[in-house]
């Protein structure tokens, strides 16, 4: 509050430099709850937990083991194989129910992962607006000029299939797209006259970035994250295909796909089950994503419930 105090007075100039000027920033939790009143993320969200349920507690469903024989090879389904057996007479359901726990965590742990690098990139390159943001930007450019599943091959093919190796290059691919927006969102909010009068106060540098600008930008990077989640998804289970996972041996929706390709005609299930759960879990990311950014932009707010 400004004391009463001549128009001269020190004091007005001092709270009228203090006073923020700023506006309360969008909260995840409230953007969420907004973004669950379009059916676009209720769907979303529904696919996605039931895939992860699915990956959760699947193991403990399983009627067989990942790697159990419990018939002839490419039988159809029927009797102790709901869904046939794949080209080693192993139960294809109990492998579906076995196969996304891998993919799953891969993918959140490098998603995660590289949404904090890439967002750390992005606020300190809008907030210096010097030599350091050309760095910063120029080295983002360099890496995204390389395609997302080549650097993945790479890595793989240089240091070896391990999963640590697989989470930090497919993290490596998203830090410079989570930068970019990162620093798109923060840049209008460097400006604005709270940041302006939180540095004339004196508040350090790295509360500023997470404290006032981060709450600013919140929206596009939770439509950007779900975006990496999905293109991480579709990596892992493409490196799996290709026959880079981190065990061959174990139960990968990826790898369910590679070794039933050959038996579409005879078996489809083999192939067709884990293609169709990566299809309804990019789907469901997708989804989510959609209505995160639809909701944070004014777009069917009238019509939340359509």
């Amino acid at each position: 509050m400004i004391p009463a105090a001549g128009p001269e007075s020190p004091t007005s100039y001092v709270a009228a430099v203090t006073v923020p000027l700023g506006t309360p920033p969008i909260r995840a939790t409230s953007l969420l709850r907004r973004s669950l009143r379009l059916w676009r993320t209720r769907i979303g969200v529904l696919l996605v937990g039931l895939l992860v349920l699915l990956a959760i507690v699947g193991p403990f469903l399983a009627p067989h083991g990942p790697s159990t024989p419990v018939g002839v090879p490419n039988s159809l389904p029927g009797g102790k194989a709901v869904l046939g057996t794949d080209y080693l007479g192993q139960d294809v359901l109990s492998r579906l129910l076995y196969g996304g726990r891998s993919i799953l965590i891969t993918a959140l742990i490098a998603t995660a992962l590289g949404l904090v690098v890439g967002v750390v990139i992005g606020l300190v390159a809008a907030y210096a607006r010097n030599a350091l943001d050309d760095v910063l930007m120029r080295a983002m450019d360099v890496i995204m000029a390389f395609p997302q599943i080549m650097l993945a091959l790479v890595a793989v093919a240089v240091v070896g299939p391990h999963a640590w190796v697989i989470v930090v290059a497919i993290a490596l691919t998203t830090v410079p797209r989570i930068a970019r927006v990162a620093r798109g969102a923060a840049l209008p909010v460097v400006e604005r006259d709270f940041i302006a009068s939180a540095e004339a106060m004196g508040v350090q540098r790295w509360r500023i970035l997470f404290v006032d600008l981060l709450p600013n930008t919140l929206g596009p990077l939770m439509v950007e994250a779900s975006l990496r989640m999905t293109y991480s998804i579709g990596v892992i289970a493409a490196l799996a295909f290709l026959g880079l996972s981190t065990d061959p041996n174990q139960a990968n929706w990826g790898t369910m796909i590679q070794e039933n390709q050959l038996d579409l005609a005879v078996q489809p299930w083999g192939a067709v089950a884990p293609i169709i759960a990566i299809a309804l879990l990019t789907m469901g990311t997708g989804l989510i994503g959609d209505g995160i950014a639809r909701t944070a932009a004014g777009i069917d707010r009238s019509r939340g419930a359509e």
